[in-house]
């Protein structure tokens, strides 16, 4: 980090609204939060105590419901802070700096994890019977760690580059959460080099997670087109329909804001909103309302919690 920065405080604008709806805001934003830490534990719990789940596909889907509860606790409670008070928007430096890491360090973890997860799926499908020997319990767990640990790099670039730079003031942040495009208009130095770079290291990620995705599904597609009886063709569509209803909601907002030529900030705040808050609580209400697995788990749960002695 500079030891030429000046700014010790910066301070956080928030979402841009009228003053009139903060209480409602904060009520809406807080009751998500909740939900989205309740329903990714609630999957981590059925994941751990039903043996059923023991699959590598639930593997990763722990790994995404233990990212997501803590993606969402990086940026969601200094959002409901600022909301809640004039003077919660203020955030030093260095925490700054740990919120930016942390946010980009969880968001690169959980893009590489989709596309394992797209791989994992290529798998199942294109080769059912081959599918418990090329994916195990060692091949899960170097495939996950390799996403922990090409996401922590990938941040390491991102925060190493934005906060190099001089800060000299302004201290005001034109967003919810720290986060690159509105820091590095505060800069007191030309960031056209950091701009360029931040844009082809995060356009190269994004873009190549999301070509080998589709590449997946195409192949995916094309074994499931292979199969003879419809109900086949239907479970096997199931089986990945949640998946791709995620990535899209996940890369989304997230190529809108970063692969720009240019940033308006209102606009990024709102739609940084889709993958910061509603993403993490949307994977386990589509992973459990659209998987028979997990709403099989989900009723034994409830029906031995019920019969449970004392109850």
């Amino acid at each position: 980090m500079s030891n030429m920065s000046l700014v010790r405080t910066f301070f956080l604008t928030g979402l841009p609204h009228p003053p009139a709806l903060d209480t409602t805001l904060f009520s809406l934003f807080l009751l998500i939060y909740m939900l989205t830490v309740l329903g990714n534990l609630l999957i981590l719990l059925l994941i751990k105590v039903d043996s059923h789940l023991h699959i590598p596909m639930y593997y990763f889907l722990t790994n995404l419901s233990f990212i997501d509860m803590w993606f969402s606790t990086v940026t969601v409670p200094k959002m409901l802070m600022t909301l809640m008070s004039p003077s919660g928007g203020a955030i030093s430096f260095h925490s700054c700096v740990a919120q930016l890491y942390s946010f980009h360090f969880l968001g690169s973890t959980e893009c590489f994890l989709y596309t394992v997860m797209s791989y994992d799926r290529y798998l199942a499908i294109s080769y059912p019977l081959r599918y418990s020997s090329m994916m195990s319990g060692r091949t899960c767990a170097f495939l996950a760690a390799g996403t922990w640990l090409s996401g922590s790099l990938h941040s390491a670039v991102q925060t190493t580059l934005t906060f190099r730079l001089p800060y000299c003031g302004p201290h005001q942040i034109q967003h919810y959460f720290c986060d690159v495009p509105p820091i590095l208009k505060l800069a007191c130095a030309d960031t056209s080099v950091n701009e360029m770079v931040i844009f082809v290291n995060i356009g190269v990620v994004a873009s190549g997670c999301f070509l080998l995705i589709v590449l997946s599904y195409v192949s995916i597609v094309c074994s499931i087109l292979r199969i003879r009886t419809s109900e086949g063709r239907h479970r096997a569509f199931q089986t990945c329909a949640s998946h791709c209803i995620v990535v899209l909601c996940f890369f989304g907002p997230g190529v809108f804001i970063y692969l720009r030529p240019s940033s308006k900030d209102a606009v990024d705040g709102v739609v940084a909103v889709f993958y910061t808050v509603l993403t993490p609580l949307l994977n386990p209400v589509v992973y459990t309302l659209r998987n028979k697995e997990v709403k099989k788990a989900l009723l034994k749960l409830k029906i031995g919690s019920a019969f449970t002695p004392g109850k």
